[in-house]
């Protein structure tokens, strides 16, 4: 509820200048969450067991628009992260998220025994996360690739994988993040900008610089819902990436922490059924999703207030988007 009012207010004015009405955006985010409530609740009378049985596939269809992307995808912003389906944009990548999780939570329920053997418990993991975060690679998008990596890694290290081999693993990671920043110029300058963002203030840093603006102008109490400036065309991507900056310009820090109550809420609640769970699979797959929705909340929270350089990661539940709120509520059901 909170997200489709941030939405309207936050994009009222941009959706003026560009399509002539103040509810575009409104309308279609209506649509994506009355369509993502029957997701949930057709998710919540599905018996679990069926996500057990048709995971692999689930996952190979996703797989499989991944690389339809790259053939046929729409383009935004530099990326071909979209198909067309019926006049609507559809990102395979969020769809990806939950299947991949289907699939891990099913691996990990079959091999958990073998889990301290790197050869028979982690192996065949890796290569289906390997092969996965390529593909999202290569549209290019680093911050879903992340998304997708953290959540599987800290699903091994909920199952009790070996210290050793999730150190290992980290490593592994970090030093691929670093590979794949080093290959992209605009994300070396996405990390300076993230170091020092005010060496180019209206280059790479504009995006944090305006961020940060946007929430010190809310103070404790915040500009008042609706009554905030920055979204009226000084901070990019006020609907979708950063619309958490919004949110603390016209809510304040108390708006802002209410947010990230309601995040730890959520956490308590999902990890509460993972340990409750009747069998393992259904208990990886709940530990599984709450990792999944939290870790990107992290992401964005921690890119708007300029803890983390600036990555394409939507609040979940709050921002702009009709795939990830569809499958998110869909992960919640």
């Amino acid at each position: 509820s909170i997200g489709i009012i941030m939405v309207f207010s936050s994009s009222a004015y941009s959706a003026y200048l560009t399509h002539g009405t103040y509810f575009y955006y409104l309308k279609r985010q209506l649509i994506n969450a009355a369509v993502g409530i029957i997701a949930l609740i057709v998710a919540m009378n599905v018996n679990y067991r069926v996500l057990y049985k048709y995971a692999t596939p689930v996952l190979l269809g996703s797989m499989t628009m991944l690389v339809l992307v790259l053939f046929v995808g729409m383009a935004s912003g530099g990326a071909g992260r979209w198909l067309n389906i019926a006049g609507y944009p559809f990102q395979p990548s969020e769809m990806v998220k939950l299947a991949i999780v289907i699939f891990m939570a099913k691996s990990l329920s079959i091999n958990h025994k073998h889990l301290h053997d790197f050869t028979i418990g982690l192996l065949p993991q890796l290569i289906i996360l390997g092969i996965t975060c390529g593909l999202i690679l290569a549209q290019p998008d680093l911050g879903t690739a992340v998304a997708v990596a953290g959540t599987v890694y800290f699903m091994l290290a909920v199952a009790g994988a070996r210290p050793l081999h999730l150190t290992l693993l980290a490593s592994g990671g970090v030093a691929a993040a670093i590979a794949a920043i080093i290959a992209e110029p605009y994300r070396m300058r996405r990390i300076f900008a993230f170091i020092n963002p005010y060496e180019d203030p209206i280059g790479a840093g504009f995006q944090t610089i305006q961020s940060l603006l946007a929430l010190g102008s809310g103070g404790l109490f915040g500009m008042g819902l609706g009554n905030g400036r920055q979204k009226l065309l000084y901070i990019p991507e006020r609907h979708t990436d950063f619309i958490y900056a919004v949110l603390g310009e016209e809510l304040g820090f108390i708006g802002a922490v209410f947010i990230l109550v309601l995040f730890v809420v959520f956490i308590w609640r999902g990890f509460r059924i993972a340990v409750s769970a009747p069998d393992y699979f259904s208990s990886m797959l709940a530990a599984g999703i709450t990792i999944m929705i939290t870790f990107q909340a992290l992401i964005n929270i921690g890119v708007v207030t300029g803890t983390l350089p600036v990555t394409g990661i939507t609040l979940p539940f709050i921002s702009y988007g009709g795939s990830s709120l569809v499958f998110t509520l869909a992960g919640v059901g």
